[in-house]
């Protein structure tokens, strides 16, 4: 780990006039990923700003119905707050299927939406990554490949982004609030990541200097019908093989509105809009859901490792879809809808 500079950002103008002086400079609050590459030689920087001073009360209800989730408070307590649990339990199991309860206390939820790709040759300083240094390659192309993305990849890039929160923010529809050194702004979820095209190096679409100050939940919860399922090699503390993030609103026995969001597949968290669309005013029952999988995996490319994927999420979907029906078939030992 290189040295640097400690500095505090006790107000938003104060942090975001530090960092835009200083283009090797990095925002830190929780942490738990940043220091991870700085301690691997995977990023280097001459100064930290803390932004903790800046937390606030972790959930905040709106005027127009939504929350606005604190950015720097804990995952663990935006997961639990009595609000969130009541009104977007979908994001509630999300955030408590990722990570350990000791991280999850520590990671804040603004650092959620930053953390970088879990891809093995990303993490291994030895190995050329074009996401660590540009133009170096993709060894994951033609090596072992098998966690990595099956959609909306590149010749330049194939790994996935692994966070289990933002695939519900997805499917919320969340809006992510920023302030920088030409003021403040938001950013619609689905406009927040990108997909690594030319520039798998750049991993979203903030400005330099920018900071997350907080992320709004529309009031629509899918409190009723929901479900986040996690399919991955082993039950606890893994990143995602696949993942799906359901909320569906239902009406005189059909589906009345649909989202969907996958994680452990893309660049970004993945949705199809016109998927969602083609569940409205159907029966919500496997073979619509099918037929909305099947479009929301057109396109998909395996590669030697990894083309299992693509039947796995589409099942994955399905599965999810008909747990959303009933979310009280997500408590241990309830049987899996028929």
């Amino acid at each position: 780990m290189n040295d640097f500079n400690y500095n505090i950002g006790a107000e938003f103008t104060e942090a975001v006039k530090k960092m835009s002086e200083n283009p090797g400079a990095k925002y830190v609050a929780g942490g738990t990923n940043l220091i991870d590459l700085l301690k691997y030689n995977l990023m280097q920087v001459d100064e930290l700003v803390d932004v903790n001073q800046l937390k606030a009360e972790a959930v905040s209800p709106m005027e127009n119905g939504g929350l606005m989730l604190d950015a720097f408070a804990a995952n663990a307590d935006t997961a639990y707050h009595p609000l969130i649990e009541k009104h977007f339990p979908l994001l509630s199991k999300a955030i408590l299927a990722g990570a350990s309860a000791q991280i999850r206390n520590m990671a804040t939820n603004g650092g959620n939406l930053l953390q970088r790709t879990r891809c093995y040759y990303f993490y291994d300083a030895n190995s050329p990554c074009n996401k660590r240094k540009p133009g170096s390659g993709c060894p994951a192309i033609v090596g072992y490949n098998r966690n990595m993305a099956i959609l909306g990849a590149s010749e330049n890039c194939i790994a996935v982004f692994p966070s289990d929160m933002c695939v519900a923010l997805a499917a919320l529809a969340a809006i992510v609030h920023v302030q920088g050194p030409d003021g403040k702004r938001s950013i619609p979820f689905s406009d927040f990541h990108r997909l690594p095209g030319d520039h798998p190096e750049i991993d979203n679409n903030l400005q330099f200097a920018e900071l997350i100050t907080g992320i709004e939940l529309p009031a629509e919860g899918f409190s009723q019908n929901y479900s986040y399922l996690k399919l991955r090699d082993r039950s606890s503390y893994a990143f995602a093989l696949v993942s799906v993030a359901t909320g569906l609103e239902l009406a005189d026995g059909l589906v009345k509105a649909a989202r969907i969001a996958l994680g452990g597949l893309a660049h970004k968290p993945w949705r199809v809009q016109a998927a969602e669309q083609f569940l409205v005013g159907k029966t919500p029952d496997r073979e619509n859901f099918s037929g909305a999988a099947e479009l929301i995996l057109q396109g998909a490319v395996g590669f030697e490792h990894n083309s299992f994927k693509i039947e796995l999420a589409k099942r994955a979907i399905v599965r999810n879809c008909m747990m959303a029906l009933d979310p009280a078939s997500q408590l241990p030992g309830a049987q899996p809808s028929k």
